[in-house]
Protein backbone atom coordinates (compact mmCIF):
# COMPACT_ATOMS: atom_id res chain seq x y z
CA UNK A 1 0.00 0.00 0.00
CA UNK A 2 1.29 3.16 -0.99
CA UNK A 3 1.31 5.70 2.05
CA UNK A 4 0.00 9.38 1.89
CA UNK A 5 2.66 11.99 1.64
CA UNK A 6 2.86 13.55 4.71
CA UNK A 7 3.24 17.67 5.36
CA UNK A 8 6.79 18.52 6.16
CA UNK A 9 7.48 19.43 9.08
CA UNK A 10 8.43 22.84 8.26
CA UNK A 11 5.06 23.42 7.13
CA UNK A 12 3.20 22.47 9.61
CA UNK A 13 3.73 25.91 11.60
CA UNK A 14 0.88 28.50 11.13
CA UNK A 15 3.98 31.38 10.29
CA UNK A 16 5.83 28.87 7.69
CA UNK A 17 3.00 28.55 5.96
CA UNK A 18 1.87 31.83 5.71
CA UNK A 19 5.64 33.15 4.53
CA UNK A 20 5.16 30.42 1.91
CA UNK A 21 1.69 31.45 0.84
CA UNK A 22 3.36 35.23 0.62
CA UNK A 23 6.71 33.66 -1.70
CA UNK A 24 4.20 32.26 -3.81
CA UNK A 25 2.14 35.25 -3.61
CA UNK A 26 4.99 37.44 -4.71
CA UNK A 27 6.67 35.21 -7.28
CA UNK A 28 2.85 35.05 -9.28
CA UNK A 29 2.96 39.28 -8.89
CA UNK A 30 6.35 39.26 -10.66
CA UNK A 31 5.07 36.25 -13.36
CA UNK A 32 2.22 38.85 -13.76
CA UNK A 33 4.10 41.94 -14.28
CA UNK A 34 6.71 40.34 -16.77
CA UNK A 35 3.65 39.12 -18.36
CA UNK A 36 2.11 42.49 -19.00
CA UNK A 37 5.15 44.08 -19.74
CA UNK A 38 5.19 41.96 -23.10
CA UNK A 39 2.14 42.48 -23.96
CA UNK A 40 2.46 46.08 -24.03
CA UNK A 41 5.11 45.76 -26.29
CA UNK A 42 2.56 44.02 -29.03
CA UNK A 43 1.64 45.87 -31.46
CA UNK A 44 -2.12 44.67 -31.43
CA UNK A 45 -1.88 45.49 -27.84
CA UNK A 46 -0.50 49.20 -28.29
CA UNK A 47 -3.39 49.90 -30.82
CA UNK A 48 -6.03 48.77 -28.23
CA UNK A 49 -4.44 50.60 -25.48
CA UNK A 50 -4.70 53.36 -28.24
CA UNK A 51 -8.34 53.30 -28.75
CA UNK A 52 -9.32 52.64 -25.45
CA UNK A 53 -6.97 54.74 -23.06
CA UNK A 54 -8.56 53.82 -19.31
CA UNK A 55 -11.56 55.65 -19.14
CA UNK A 56 -15.14 55.99 -20.69
CA UNK A 57 -16.19 58.99 -21.45
CA UNK A 58 -18.81 60.50 -19.00
CA UNK A 59 -21.76 61.84 -20.41
CA UNK A 60 -21.80 66.19 -21.15
CA UNK A 61 -24.07 66.81 -18.18
CA UNK A 62 -22.12 64.84 -15.60
CA UNK A 63 -21.00 66.95 -12.68
CA UNK A 64 -16.99 68.06 -12.46
CA UNK A 65 -15.01 67.90 -9.03
CA UNK A 66 -16.69 66.26 -5.70
CA UNK A 67 -18.94 67.63 -3.62
CA UNK A 68 -18.25 68.97 0.22
CA UNK A 69 -20.09 66.03 1.41
CA UNK A 70 -18.48 63.19 -0.05
CA UNK A 71 -15.89 64.06 2.22
CA UNK A 72 -17.68 63.13 5.83
CA UNK A 73 -19.04 60.21 3.79
CA UNK A 74 -15.66 58.79 3.39
CA UNK A 75 -14.91 59.44 6.93
CA UNK A 76 -18.15 57.96 8.30
CA UNK A 77 -18.12 54.85 5.71
CA UNK A 78 -14.54 54.25 6.82
CA UNK A 79 -16.10 54.66 10.69
CA UNK A 80 -18.53 52.42 10.37
CA UNK A 81 -16.95 50.11 7.97
CA UNK A 82 -13.57 49.75 10.30
CA UNK A 83 -16.18 48.82 13.51
CA UNK A 84 -18.44 46.57 12.16
CA UNK A 85 -15.20 44.40 10.74
CA UNK A 86 -13.74 44.24 14.31
CA UNK A 87 -17.67 43.63 15.85
CA UNK A 88 -18.26 41.00 13.28
CA UNK A 89 -15.06 39.33 14.15
CA UNK A 90 -15.34 39.53 17.31
CA UNK A 91 -18.88 37.72 16.86
CA UNK A 92 -17.37 35.10 14.50
CA UNK A 93 -14.38 34.11 17.30
CA UNK A 94 -15.69 34.83 20.57
CA UNK A 95 -16.07 31.29 22.24
CA UNK A 96 -17.60 32.87 25.90
CA UNK A 97 -19.02 36.34 25.28
CA UNK A 98 -18.25 39.02 28.44
CA UNK A 99 -21.72 40.46 28.41
CA UNK A 100 -25.19 39.69 26.67
CA UNK A 101 -27.71 41.96 25.72
CA UNK A 102 -31.68 41.72 25.51
CA UNK A 103 -34.14 44.09 24.07
CA UNK A 104 -36.84 45.74 26.22
CA UNK A 105 -39.91 44.84 25.05
CA UNK A 106 -41.81 47.82 25.70
CA UNK A 107 -40.87 49.92 23.10
CA UNK A 108 -42.83 51.04 19.58
CA UNK A 109 -41.47 47.88 18.06
CA UNK A 110 -42.92 44.76 20.48
CA UNK A 111 -42.41 40.92 19.97
CA UNK A 112 -44.68 37.72 20.34
CA UNK A 113 -42.96 36.16 23.59
CA UNK A 114 -39.62 36.50 25.50
CA UNK A 115 -37.14 38.59 23.69
CA UNK A 116 -33.95 36.95 22.46
CA UNK A 117 -30.91 37.25 24.26
CA UNK A 118 -27.73 37.74 22.41
CA UNK A 119 -23.89 38.64 23.07
CA UNK A 120 -22.87 42.19 23.61
CA UNK A 121 -20.76 42.03 20.69
CA UNK A 122 -23.52 40.83 18.35
CA UNK A 123 -25.87 43.74 19.60
CA UNK A 124 -22.62 46.26 18.62
CA UNK A 125 -22.73 44.53 15.29
CA UNK A 126 -26.22 44.90 14.44
CA UNK A 127 -26.42 48.29 15.48
CA UNK A 128 -23.33 49.61 13.63
CA UNK A 129 -25.07 47.69 10.61
CA UNK A 130 -28.18 49.98 11.37
CA UNK A 131 -26.11 53.37 11.66
CA UNK A 132 -24.03 52.06 7.84
CA UNK A 133 -27.06 52.01 6.53
CA UNK A 134 -28.68 54.59 7.28
CA UNK A 135 -25.51 56.58 6.33
CA UNK A 136 -25.84 54.38 3.29
CA UNK A 137 -29.27 55.51 2.23
CA UNK A 138 -28.21 59.50 3.01
CA UNK A 139 -25.77 58.62 0.60
CA UNK A 140 -27.54 57.20 -2.54
CA UNK A 141 -30.11 59.80 -2.23
CA UNK A 142 -27.24 62.51 -2.36
CA UNK A 143 -25.52 60.51 -5.10
CA UNK A 144 -28.66 60.66 -7.53
CA UNK A 145 -30.18 63.76 -6.50
CA UNK A 146 -26.89 65.60 -7.57
CA UNK A 147 -25.68 63.71 -10.24
CA UNK A 148 -22.66 61.64 -9.06
CA UNK A 149 -23.81 58.51 -10.00
CA UNK A 150 -22.96 59.05 -13.18
CA UNK A 151 -19.11 58.30 -11.80
CA UNK A 152 -19.76 54.92 -10.79
CA UNK A 153 -22.02 53.80 -12.90
CA UNK A 154 -21.31 52.57 -15.95
CA UNK A 155 -23.37 54.26 -19.07
CA UNK A 156 -21.73 53.04 -21.70
CA UNK A 157 -20.41 49.65 -22.78
CA UNK A 158 -16.55 50.26 -23.03
CA UNK A 159 -15.82 50.56 -19.67
CA UNK A 160 -15.47 46.83 -20.25
CA UNK A 161 -12.45 47.17 -22.57
CA UNK A 162 -11.37 50.36 -20.51
CA UNK A 163 -11.27 48.04 -17.56
CA UNK A 164 -8.79 45.59 -19.39
CA UNK A 165 -6.74 48.53 -20.16
CA UNK A 166 -6.49 49.84 -17.22
CA UNK A 167 -5.89 46.29 -15.75
CA UNK A 168 -3.39 45.85 -18.18
CA UNK A 169 -1.33 49.24 -17.27
CA UNK A 170 -1.69 48.72 -13.61
CA UNK A 171 -0.35 44.97 -14.25
CA UNK A 172 2.91 46.68 -15.66
CA UNK A 173 3.60 49.28 -13.22
CA UNK A 174 3.11 51.83 -15.98
CA UNK A 175 -0.08 52.99 -14.35
CA UNK A 176 -3.21 54.92 -16.27
CA UNK A 177 -2.62 58.88 -16.06
CA UNK A 178 -5.92 59.89 -14.79
CA UNK A 179 -7.61 62.74 -13.28
CA UNK A 180 -9.88 61.62 -10.47
CA UNK A 181 -11.72 65.00 -10.22
CA UNK A 182 -12.97 64.83 -13.42
CA UNK A 183 -13.18 61.26 -14.01
CA UNK A 184 -12.48 57.82 -12.33
CA UNK A 185 -10.59 55.45 -14.62
CA UNK A 186 -12.84 52.28 -15.86
CA UNK A 187 -11.59 49.79 -13.68
CA UNK A 188 -11.77 52.22 -10.53
CA UNK A 189 -15.40 53.22 -12.10
CA UNK A 190 -16.29 49.30 -11.77
CA UNK A 191 -14.75 48.50 -8.81
CA UNK A 192 -17.11 51.61 -7.13
CA UNK A 193 -20.14 50.37 -8.32
CA UNK A 194 -19.24 47.05 -7.41
CA UNK A 195 -19.25 47.96 -3.77
CA UNK A 196 -22.07 50.74 -3.54
CA UNK A 197 -24.64 48.12 -5.57
CA UNK A 198 -23.65 44.71 -5.25
CA UNK A 199 -21.36 44.14 -2.37
CA UNK A 200 -23.50 46.52 0.27
CA UNK A 201 -26.81 45.29 -0.85
CA UNK A 202 -25.53 41.78 -0.14
CA UNK A 203 -23.98 42.60 3.01
CA UNK A 204 -27.35 43.71 4.28
CA UNK A 205 -29.62 41.20 2.97
CA UNK A 206 -27.19 37.94 4.45
CA UNK A 207 -26.78 40.41 7.76
CA UNK A 208 -31.00 40.69 8.09
CA UNK A 209 -30.97 36.76 7.08
CA UNK A 210 -29.23 36.26 10.37
CA UNK A 211 -30.20 38.72 12.96
CA UNK A 212 -32.58 37.93 15.34
CA UNK A 213 -34.83 40.22 13.84
CA UNK A 214 -35.24 37.78 10.96
CA UNK A 215 -38.75 36.37 11.23
CA UNK A 216 -37.77 32.53 13.15
CA UNK A 217 -41.55 31.45 12.21
CA UNK A 218 -42.04 32.51 8.42
CA UNK A 219 -41.58 28.50 6.84
CA UNK A 220 -41.80 29.08 3.28
CA UNK A 221 -39.41 32.48 3.46
CA UNK A 222 -36.42 30.54 5.61
CA UNK A 223 -37.03 27.57 3.19
CA UNK A 224 -36.55 29.76 0.13
CA UNK A 225 -34.04 31.82 1.65
CA UNK A 226 -31.86 29.20 4.44
CA UNK A 227 -29.67 30.88 6.81
CA UNK A 228 -26.78 28.69 5.48
CA UNK A 229 -26.66 30.48 2.25
CA UNK A 230 -26.86 34.11 3.98
CA UNK A 231 -23.73 32.50 6.06
CA UNK A 232 -21.73 31.06 3.05
CA UNK A 233 -22.06 34.65 1.36
CA UNK A 234 -21.73 37.19 4.13
CA UNK A 235 -17.72 36.27 5.74
CA UNK A 236 -16.96 36.77 2.06
CA UNK A 237 -18.45 39.95 1.31
CA UNK A 238 -16.79 41.17 4.26
CA UNK A 239 -13.22 39.88 2.93
CA UNK A 240 -14.21 41.81 -0.23
CA UNK A 241 -14.56 45.09 1.29
CA UNK A 242 -11.37 44.49 3.19
CA UNK A 243 -9.78 43.69 -0.30
CA UNK A 244 -11.42 46.87 -1.48
CA UNK A 245 -10.17 49.18 1.24
CA UNK A 246 -6.67 47.88 1.18
CA UNK A 247 -6.33 48.24 -2.51
CA UNK A 248 -7.93 51.51 -2.10
CA UNK A 249 -5.84 52.90 0.44
CA UNK A 250 -2.63 52.31 -1.37
CA UNK A 251 -3.93 53.95 -5.01
CA UNK A 252 -4.63 56.73 -3.32
CA UNK A 253 -1.04 56.55 -1.37
CA UNK A 254 0.91 56.15 -4.29
CA UNK A 255 -1.07 58.13 -6.61
CA UNK A 256 -0.49 61.75 -5.11
CA UNK A 257 -1.23 61.50 -1.80
CA UNK A 258 -2.35 65.06 -1.26
CA UNK A 259 -4.33 65.69 -3.95
CA UNK A 260 -6.34 62.74 -4.03
CA UNK A 261 -6.48 63.64 0.59
CA UNK A 262 -8.18 67.23 -1.24
CA UNK A 263 -10.92 65.14 -3.12
CA UNK A 264 -11.50 62.82 -0.93
CA UNK A 265 -12.05 65.10 2.29
CA UNK A 266 -11.61 69.03 1.10
CA UNK A 267 -13.57 69.16 -1.66
CA UNK A 268 -10.63 70.99 -3.80
CA UNK A 269 -8.71 69.68 -6.74
CA UNK A 270 -5.09 71.27 -5.11
CA UNK A 271 -1.80 69.05 -3.28
CA UNK A 272 -1.91 71.59 -0.19
CA UNK A 273 -2.23 69.97 3.33
CA UNK A 274 -5.88 70.44 4.41
CA UNK A 275 -7.47 67.36 3.02
CA UNK A 276 -4.77 65.42 5.13
CA UNK A 277 -5.14 66.79 8.08
CA UNK A 278 -8.96 65.89 7.76
CA UNK A 279 -7.74 62.60 7.08
CA UNK A 280 -5.69 62.38 9.80
CA UNK A 281 -8.16 63.38 12.12
CA UNK A 282 -10.89 60.94 11.04
CA UNK A 283 -8.07 58.54 11.29
CA UNK A 284 -7.77 59.59 14.91
CA UNK A 285 -11.18 59.63 15.37
CA UNK A 286 -11.61 56.00 14.02
CA UNK A 287 -8.77 54.76 16.57
CA UNK A 288 -10.55 56.57 19.52
CA UNK A 289 -13.67 54.73 18.53
CA UNK A 290 -12.21 51.22 18.40
CA UNK A 291 -10.55 51.87 21.90
CA UNK A 292 -13.90 52.79 23.08
CA UNK A 293 -15.53 49.86 21.21
CA UNK A 294 -15.37 47.43 24.67
CA UNK A 295 -17.11 46.19 26.78
CA UNK A 296 -16.89 48.51 29.56
CA UNK A 297 -17.75 51.49 27.56
CA UNK A 298 -20.70 49.45 25.34
CA UNK A 299 -22.83 48.45 28.41
CA UNK A 300 -23.68 51.77 29.85
CA UNK A 301 -24.92 52.23 25.76
CA UNK A 302 -26.75 49.07 25.31
CA UNK A 303 -28.55 49.49 29.07
CA UNK A 304 -30.26 52.67 27.66
CA UNK A 305 -31.61 49.81 24.67
CA UNK A 306 -32.51 46.79 26.84
CA UNK A 307 -30.67 44.80 29.92
CA UNK A 308 -27.60 43.69 30.25
CA UNK A 309 -26.20 40.97 31.85
CA UNK A 310 -23.05 38.63 32.35
CA UNK A 311 -24.63 35.36 31.43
Amino acid sequence: MIEAAKTPAVFKSPWARAGAIAAAAVVVLFLVVLLAKWLREQPAVQDFLVTYPGHSTLPAHAPAGLPAWLGWQHFLNMLFLVLIVRSGWQVRTTARPKAYWTRNNKGLVKTKGKPTKISLDLWFHQSLDVLWMLNGLVFIVLLFATGQWMRIVPTSWDIFPNAVSAALQYASLDWPHENGWINYNALQLLSYFAIVFLAAPVAIVTGARMSGAWPKNATRLNKAYPIGVARALHFPTMLFFVAFVVVHVVLVLTTGALRNLNHMYAAQDTDSWLGFWFFAASVVATVGAWFLARPLFLRPVAALMGSVTKN
